[in-house]
């Protein structure tokens, strides 16, 4: 443990900055990747893919975890329109972002990262709380 912005943090590890901002809150864990356009209600955020491991669940202000981004470029524009409708998730973390969900995060200013070090992407889970920093490329695990 080590102190930072004056609080106590368990673990903060280096990733790459996809789109740059802050958020804390709880993880969102999925190992399925998703699929914004036709996945993701862009109303009330809730996971509509048909046996999706995260399917009714919302990612409206939760630190969604998944490997990957799938489906039409469309999903782009998907993930704007949960951020206009207040139902977006706080922040994205990906194993790898591919320029889907990139676009996505970028035009709708929600803070993303990827490649985190340590493989720890894989030690994630629902429910903790974790900060994600994309100005400086971190995740805090509190």
């Amino acid at each position: 443990m080590h102190k930072l912005r004056g609080e106590w943090c368990m673990e903060q590890l280096k990733a790459r900055t996809i789109s740059k901002g802050t958020a804390t809150g709880k993880v969102l864990v999925s190992l399925d990747a998703i699929s914004f356009y036709g996945g993701v209600d862009p109303d009330t955020g809730t996971i509509v893919e048909k046996g999706h491991a995260l399917e009714g669940k919302t990612v409206a202000g939760k630190i969604l975890v998944f490997p990957r981004g799938k489906g039409s470029t469309v999903g782009s524009y998907t993930i704007y329109r949960l951020k206009k409708n207040k139902v977006a998730p706080l922040a994205i973390i990906n194993k790898e972002t591919e320029a889907i969900v990139a676009v996505g995060v970028i035009i709708s200013d929600i803070p993303a990262i990827d490649k985190l070090e340590k493989d720890a992407y894989k030690n994630l889970k629902t429910g903790q709380i974790a900060t994600v920093d994309g100005n400086k490329g971190v995740l805090i695990l509190k």
